[in-house]
């Protein structure tokens, strides 16, 4: 995680009141609300090793086909119209068969070679195998300050010219960070030192901005994580009525779009777990859009083939 290389497993934890002992923790949360957080004894400054990667063959399946993805997208234009929702994430998710013994190390390297995301991570602990290629901070905590960079707009390389669409998407996630962060930090504090910055990414261009914010004296991690998640930008807004939506919609995400990283004392750097792979009894892989009443269900689609595209040809398997 950035250059943190963790090795011997010491606990596994699903209580976030662990995290107050001072040690070094990797963190997986699910969109659901699961957390798991991962101690280890050993923190050293490293790359991570290199192991090689075989290809997968064969072609992903996706949870929703292009007629019900763009159906859910006209059912989410329908409630924004009935004043239900202002904006919802929708999401569905790619998976393909994988070797049950297979570990995901030799396709995090190849995710770090070929698409350098810049909170890339790598998590395998005992029922959890992760390899992320998150571009997206979710929070990053220096004693009592905090920061969290919510991403919404999306374009080719080369290309910085974001529609209203993508910018009312962002400012109003921003506002919902802000609301987020009220929860737990001291009032005045919060600001938006960046706002619609454009920023290059593997094979993207995203829309960026940063809220910061000074956190409350004696606040503990339980409470930060319970106000803030699930991440605002892979939710929608209101953040009840968008989760609302995307449980009839969809069912659980699982790590996607939870929270990937790590806290140790009174500092994190904490990704939103998106393009990320996991692996159970299939390898699998989210991918979304964020959803107004000027989304075009057809170009939402596309953005969903756009974000997967990269990371699927350098796992393997075909994308349809």
């Amino acid at each position: 995680m950035n250059g943190r290389l963790a090795s011997g497993l010491v606990a596994i934890s699903h209580d976030p009141a662990d995290l107050s002992d001072g040690g070094f923790w990797a963190v997986s949360t699910t969109f659901d609300g699961g957390f798991t957080a991962a101690r280890f004894a050993t923190l050293v400054d490293a790359d991570f090793p290199a192991y090689e990667w075989k290809r997968l063959e064969g072609a992903w399946s996706s949870s929703k086909s292009n007629v019900q993805y763009k159906e859910y997208v006209e059912s989410i234009r329908r409630s924004i119209a009935q004043g239900w929702v202002y904006q919802v994430n929708a999401c569905r998710e790619l998976s393909i068969s994988c070797a049950e013994n297979e570990n995901l190390r030799g396709l995090f390297c190849e995710i770090l070679r070929n698409n350098p995301a810049p909170w890339a991570s790598y998590l395998e602990i005992p029922n959890l195998n992760i390899a992320s290629a998150s571009p997206e901070l979710f929070l990053k905590r220096c004693g009592k300050r905090v920061r969290t960079s919510p991403i919404k707009g999306t374009q080719l390389p080369g290309r910085s010219d974001f529609g209203e669409k993508d910018i009312a998407e962002n400012v109003m996630i921003v506002d919902l960070m802000r609301n987020d962060l009220g929860a737990i930090c001291k009032s005045g504090s919060i600001t938006v030192p960046r706002l619609l910055n454009s920023e290059p990414h593997p094979g993207l261009v995203h829309l960026v901005s940063d809220v910061e914010g000074e956190l409350h004296d004696d606040i503990t991690w339980s409470q930060i994580l319970r106000a803030l998640q699930p991440p605002g930008s892979i939710s929608g807004a209101p953040k009840s009525s968008a989760i609302s939506v995307i449980n009839q919609n969809e069912g659980a995400r699982g790590p996607y779009c939870g929270a990937l990283g790590w806290v140790q004392g009174d500092q994190c750097e904490l990704s939103v777990a998106i393009r990320i792979f996991f692996k159970d009894d299939l390898l699998r892989f989210g991918t979304g859009a964020g959803i107004t009443w000027g989304s075009d269900a057809a170009s939402e689609w596309e953005e969903t083939q756009l974000k997967a595209r990269r990371l699927i040809s350098i796992a393997g398997g075909s994308l349809t």
